[in-house]
């Protein structure tokens, strides 16, 4: 693939109807990855989770995030 005078890079439809339209430009030290941003990326998260995961409302992942939170805080406090 090359760059046009722009820039752009154009990604063959093949590619796009099996990733989507959607992608991230990752920079690592070897050069660049271009990654798929999912439609809707919450529910492609709870695919991958299990079944807790998956039937946890967003107030309960918020509360399970800061009580994590508040562990490894104190546990770096000792």
């Amino acid at each position: 693939m090359r760059t046009d005078k722009r820039g752009r890079v154009t990604i063959p439809k093949e590619v796009r109807d099996r990733y989507g339209e959607k992608f991230r430009l990752v920079e690592l030290d070897s050069g660049i990855k271009l990654v798929p941003i999912p439609d809707d990326p919450l529910e492609e998260l709870r695919a991958a989770a299990s079944n807790e995961l998956r039937e946890a409302s967003l107030d309960d992942l918020e509360e399970a995030a800061h009580e994590e939170a508040r562990e490894q805080a104190s546990e770096h406090v000792r």
